[in-house]
């Protein structure tokens, strides 16, 4: 990537800082400091890059390091602190002052990337590169009324009435898409063809270009446009490069490992090549690619256009105990875009209990926890449940809402007000004889839900009309709708009211579990198929398919008729619209980032949500090792207490809709980290006998165990290719074709690319009748 602005070059040298700005004494620092942070504190005038793991106290780190460059006779004017957002520069100013506190010293300014952007921007304006613009910053309420209009007026007929129904949806695409070309300089073809997006979602290549195309005319600018419009103006002029560069000695850029494209290329032409840079970041909790960020800034680009930086590393972290950390080094050490670098529980740290449950239910398991939890003296507010997608949330919300125990959700208002819910519970009440008891218009929005569930083909003035029809009835709808006139309709709408009325009037005489019933409808109806037809991405659909299967298991483990099941419903419904500020929080691991709670919950782990339904892509192994960190940053948000939830050993991955145990609970070899860390924990080790494990020990433990100074005595492990799954290996051996790797897979199948040059597809119902490993390692 170093040659993609052929004209920027950098020092090839590191110059000397000069003589006058040195101190002949070095500061004293404090004795809580490690060897590690001590090195970074007091390094050299030159370019550096930390690996700070997990937990490590990199903000006090940086805050002393700043100091020592203070009081050593540094200018502040010419240091600059880069942080992501502003609630990190503020966190990383109350640390500032905290460590310089009655030590007189000027402190350098701390910026964030978008304020940094937005002075520069304005420079610009005054210098005459950029044409001014207004005060008023774009709000994203402005950005989604015109991503709106833009959707309506460029996306195919065909999608009208799902964009009218989906709005929500349809806008964060839009302005999703419109931010990421900008933040990864990318053209809007080639984002939206690495995005995956069907082809009828084309129109929004026109949209971002028709959207540029107002804002301009209109003279606003977006918080995106803060660094694109700056950064894109220096590199076509290349005289704003010399107005920019070389005005600072020191930068330092907390969080690398969450840089795109736009931020780095800004920091290049800031540092320029006098500035030396300090990057400090973790490539193993590299979670926000569909932001832009990469790990390879923080892992190969910042050394090639940094020159050479100092390596130095933060390994000991100061969150949670040796077990956590064993888990976690097992797990990302199958990754290959990394550095080598093990995190540590530090001496001072408190042990972390782990505990791995093999359960049928996630929900059920989640309550034991819970109620355990408050038996140990852990309140429900110091307990997050995180999850991979929200669908997974569904059945653990409605379990804690019957058991009435408190929780809170991060986004949106849960389970019972989502679509598919609302839906589903709309079908009950017609189903259930109810709809006389309602009011006009709950029977009109009930009409309206099934029309949609699936959508039954109509345009919007059509199906408005008919749910308008039905709702003037209080009952036997099926009969309304079988007596239509089929043909006046296109063929995909007859067809489906059809089935429509045909399946309400099997439902009317259905005396079964309510469960059942759902089961009926979405086979009859070809539900899924119907929510997949309509969906932007496979991943949503999959998201709207997992709400209905986890609400449908929820009522399921009720065992209540239809009835049984609206009564049940209400209350639910009543107790979630109650607005809660305590509890258990609900959240995906991608809004936890740089969060900690005392106990972590992690359902799911399963082939089905981590790693994420594995689908045919060009780089199947990148994708493992995105999911891979996500699980990684879940699993060291806790201090005190980690509970992981998977499926029984039993259950291997099959191609129903419970996919089994994840790959990932073999990979970080629970029993191994739950024995030897407890034994550390316990003091082991203060002899000289090695320890004795029952589980076999690994590469990892042996590492982690040397820097205890600690010998291990054991079983070596099977390597996790010799008992894992045949197709999440590297290289099969076909009984006739012979030696192949393996490419991608998806839910059914796996994609091999022989030796030989053929590539083919084969099932995973029977691989294990034709493939073996070639020549597992040892």
């Amino acid at each position: 990537m170093r040659d993609r602005y052929p004209h920027y070059q950098l020092a090839s040298t590191i110059e000397a800082m000069p003589t006058e700005s040195r101190s002949p004494t070095l500061p004293e620092l404090p004795d809580f400091l490690t060897d590690e942070q001590r090195a970074i504190i007091t390094a050299g005038y030159e370019h550096s890059v930390i690996t700070a793991v997990a937990g490590s106290g990199k903000t006090s780190t940086l805050a002393w390091r700043i100091r020592y460059l203070l009081e050593q006779g540094h200018d502040p004017d010419r240091m600059l602190v880069l942080m992501f957002n502003r609630s990190a520069k503020e966190d990383f100013g109350r640390k500032l002052q905290q460590v310089c506190d009655r030590q007189g010293l000027a402190l350098p300014e701390i910026r964030t990337y978008h304020a940094m952007g937005l002075r520069l921007y304005k420079r610009f304006v005054r210098e005459g590169y950029l044409p001014g613009f207004s005060d008023k910053i774009l709000t994203e309420q402005e950005i989604s009324y015109q991503a709106w209009q833009l959707t309506r007026r460029l996306a195919p007929e065909d999608l009208a009435d799902e964009i009218r129904r989906n709005k929500k949806d349809f806008v964060e695409t839009a302005t999703g898409f419109i931010d990421l070309v900008k933040t990864t300089l990318s053209p809007a073809e080639t984002v939206f063809e690495e995005l995956g997006y069907a082809d009828k979602h084309r129109y929004l290549i026109d949209l971002f270009h028709s959207f540029e195309q107002w804002r301009k005319s209109e003279s606003r600018i977006s918080y995106a446009d803060m660094l694109y419009e700056p950064v894109m103006a220096i590199h076509q002029n290349p005289p704003l490069q010399r107005l920019v560069s070389n005005k600072m000695d020191l930068i330092l850029v907390d969080e690398y490992q969450d840089t795109n494209e736009i931020q780095h290329l800004l920091l290049r032409f800031v540092a320029g090549d006098r500035a030396r840079v300090t990057v400090v970041g973790d490539p193993d909790q590299t979670i926000y690619e569909f932001r832009g960020a990469k790990p390879e800034f923080i892992l190969k680009r910042f050394s090639d256009e940094f020159e050479s930086p100092l390596e130095q590393t933060l390994s000991y972290t100061f969150r949670y105990g040796h077990r956590v950390a064993l888990l976690a080094n097992h797990l990302i050490c199958h990754n290959t875009g990394r550095r080598d670098v093990l995190c540590h529980a530090h001496p001072s740290t408190p042990a972390t209990g782990i505990e791995l449950h093999r359960a049928d239910n996630d929900a059920d398991t989640v309550i034991r926890i819970l109620q355990q939890a408050n038996t140990d003296g852990i309140a429900l507010t110091d307990t997050a449940i995180l999850f991979r997608v929200w669908s997974q949330s569904v059945p653990i919300e409605l379990k804690l809402l019957a058991r009435q125990i408190p929780y809170r959700i991060d986004a949106g208002k849960g389970a019972l007000f989502s679509r598919e819910v609302q839906a589903t519970t709309a079908l009950l009440q017609v189903a259930s004889g109810r709809l006389a008891r309602m009011p006009d218009e709950d029977r009109m929005e009930a009409a309206r839900q099934l029309l949609r569930f699936p959508h039954v083909g109509l345009k919007e003035p059509e199906l408005e009309q008919l749910a308008r029809f039905l709702s003037g009835f209080a009952g036997g709808w099926h009969e309304r709708l079988l007596a239509m006139d089929f043909d006046a309709l296109t063929p995909m709408a007859g067809r489906k009211l059809r089935k429509l009325g045909e399946i309400l009037a099997r439902l009317t005489e259905y005396r079964g579990p309510v469960s059942g019933l759902i089961t009926l409808y979405a086979e009859h109806t070809d539900l899924y198929e119907g929510i997949r037809s309509l969906a932007l991405t496979h991943e949503s659909a999959d998201e709207r398919i997992d709400t209905v299967h986890g609400f449908r298991e929820y009522l399921k483990g009720l065992d209540v008729d239809v009835n049984g099941a609206l009564d049940h419903l209400r209350a639910l419904k009543q107790q979630a619209g109650e607005k809660r500020e305590a509890g258990v929080l609900l959240s995906t691991i991608h809004r936890t980032k740089g969060l900690e709670w005392p106990q972590v919950i992690i359902p799911g782990l399963q082939e089905k949500y981590l790693p994420y339904s594995p689908r045919a892509q060009e780089d199947a192994r990148a994708f493992l090792e995105s999911e891979r960190r996500l699980l990684y940053v879940a699993m060291t948000r806790c201090r005190q207490q980690l509970h992981l939830i998977s499926r029984p050993v039993s259950q291997q991955p099959h191609l129903d809709g419970d996919q089994g145990p994840s790959r990932f609970v073999q990979e970080f070899c629970f029993d191994l980290a739950a024995e030897l860390g407890r034994q550390l924990d316990d003091g082991a080790g203060q002899s000289d006998a090695p320890l004795q494990l029952a589980a076999p020990v690994t590469p990892v433990s042996l590492r982690y165990a040397e820097r205890e100074g600690v010998a291990l005595e054991g079983v070596t492990a099977v390597s996790a290719a010799e008992s894992a799954v045949l197709w999440h290996q590297k290289r099969l051996n076909h009984a006739v074709l012979g030696p192949g790797e393996v490419l991608s897979e998806d839910e059914s199948a796996f994609e091999v690319r022989f030796d030989s040059g053929e590539t083919l597809n084969f099932s995973k119902k029977s691989a294990h009748l034709y493939f073996t490993l070639l020549n597992p390692p040892g």
